[in-house]
């Protein structure tokens, strides 16, 4: 199976806060990798580096077989990198169909799965086009996250990124998307998720790796983590 991410013992700071210290994962096409950890252990700052929004010290991030930690952050997404960003983020003076379109690119020519368009968008998530008149700020969260998705979508990534997938949702609505992302997944979509919900992404994703303190000290298959209740406890428990 082939590489598509791999980052490479990477250390991070905000000013002389080091907060990342030799993290290193990878991720294959088609896969599914969590990371996960209580919050302010480093995983929203291992995806601010991935994306170029955080300088790495040292280590590098190699996506699609470029140095990506050594691009600018346009360059990093041109390459096929997408964000689902913390807080969905959506522009809430446009409409969705203007969400959606704003950012919107064309698939690159690497095969893989059919291109993201706007019908194609719609179809995945309908409610979105029952609101494509709509605000984006008159949303309700979860429509909101459909939307994060769907923009994303829209960039016609190789990799789609997800941080906090799932926050502030109602349970009929967080199933919803759990759902959408199996769908995405079954589709061939490689993912990074970033979620508090280990249940939820037990059956989904492939493989797990647990930050502490900006470091990686636990990582394996689904069934691994199954089996180690402890670690679950440890590193993931409040």
């Amino acid at each position: 199976m082939t590489t598509l991410l791999e980052v490479r013992d990477i250390h991070a700071s905000y000013g002389h806060a080091q907060a990342l210290f030799g993290v290193s994962f990878d991720v294959k096409a088609g896969e599914v990798v969590t990371l996960l950890g209580r919050n302010g252990m480093g995983r929203s700052t291992t995806i601010k580096c991935l994306f170029g929004l955080l300088p790495v010290t040292q280590g590098e991030i190699i996506f699609c077989d470029k140095v990506a930690s050594a691009m600018p952050s346009y360059g990093i997404a041109r390459l096929g990198l997408g964000l689902v960003p913390e807080g969905r983020q959506v522009f809430p003076n446009l409409t969705v169909e203007e969400n959606l379109v704003a950012t919107a690119r064309a698939a690159a020519r690497h095969g893989g799965t059919s291109e993201w368009t706007l019908k194609r968008v719609y179809d995945f998530f309908p409610r979105l086009q029952e609101r494509s008149g709509n605000l984006g700020g008159h949303l309700s969260g979860g429509e909101q996250q459909m939307l994060a998705i769907g923009r994303a979508l829209m960039t016609n990534p190789r990799l789609l990124v997800l941080d906090e997938a799932t926050e502030g949702l109602a349970p009929i609505i967080r199933a919803e998307i759990w759902q959408a992302l199996t769908a995405l997944k079954g589709q061939g979509m490689s993912q990074i998720v970033i979620d508090k919900n280990v249940g939820a992404l037990l059956p989904f994703a492939d493989r797990h790796y647990v930050l502490e303190k900006g470091k990686v000290v636990w990582s394996g298959s689904s069934d691994d983590l199954r089996q180690n209740s402890a670690i679950v406890q440890q590193y993931l428990g409040v």
